[in-house]
């Protein structure tokens, strides 16, 4: 059985509308990320990928990404 995925917004979006933001859902299998405004696009990331994209962003110092 597949489970309905739960997509939830960066905490650092932006924007007006709201639209502008990256989105984290948990399948059965992997995470999944997406923007917002193209959720067709879809991108399957293992934890430990996200984690180390995660930490080379933030590698710049500032802990901000």
């Amino acid at each position: 059985m597949t489970l309905p995925l739960n997509w939830q917004k960066s905490s650092f979006s932006g924007g007006a509308a709201g639209n502008e933001c990256v989105e984290l859902a948990r399948s059965d299998r992997s995470l999944l990320l997406r923007e917002s405004d193209d959720p067709a696009r879809i991108l399957p990331i293992a934890p430990s990928s996200l984690a180390a994209l995660l930490q080379r962003l933030c590698a710049d110092g500032t802990g901000q990404l």
